[in-house]
């Protein structure tokens, strides 16, 4: 289970080293993967030039999908609707670009400070429905605490 107030607390000691927010991404995903089993795939994107998104670094399968336009496929769509997307069953969507064809559930969750959108931590799992309530308000907390860096560097 994803201990998300650990990670928060270790993000947090690496801000106030001085660590930037290529260092804080890599320890992010690194925790999140190894943080739960149903987290078969876990990524991050970032956004890029027309709101495409830009994988920054992930840990699972090879993926071919190093840049996805917004609105096309679930990582897309949350950066075009500004909206959090849990998809219990990915054969489901149009035009889905998973990371494998075992994949059967993504959780694509908005790394933003208010209205501006940074990217998302995207997780594909191969189990259906793997993804609740719980996973999201854990991930949510995570990409606030990287929001928060990715913003003091943009100013």
């Amino acid at each position: 289970m994803l201990e998300a107030g650990t990670v928060v607390l270790d993000l947090q000691a690496m801000r106030d080293e001085g660590h930037l927010s290529d260092a804080l991404l890599r320890r992010a995903v690194r925790s999140i993967a190894s943080a739960d089993d149903r987290y078969d795939w876990v990524g991050v994107y970032l956004v890029g030039e027309g709101e495409e998104l830009w994988l920054h670094n992930y840990i699972g399968e090879p993926t071919e999908h190093a840049k996805i336009p917004a609105g096309t496929s679930v990582a897309g769509r949350a950066v075009a609707t500004h909206r959090n997307m849990n998809v219990k069953d990915v054969s489901k969507e149009e035009g889905n670009l998973s990371s494998s064809p075992e994949v059967q559930s993504e959780l694509m969750i908005l790394i933003r400070a208010g209205d501006e959108i940074f990217g998302g931590i995207d997780i594909d799992s191969e189990a259906p429905a793997a993804f609740n309530e719980d996973d999201e308000i854990a991930l949510i907390s995570i990409a606030d605490k990287l929001a928060e860096q990715l913003a003091a560097e943009r100013r």
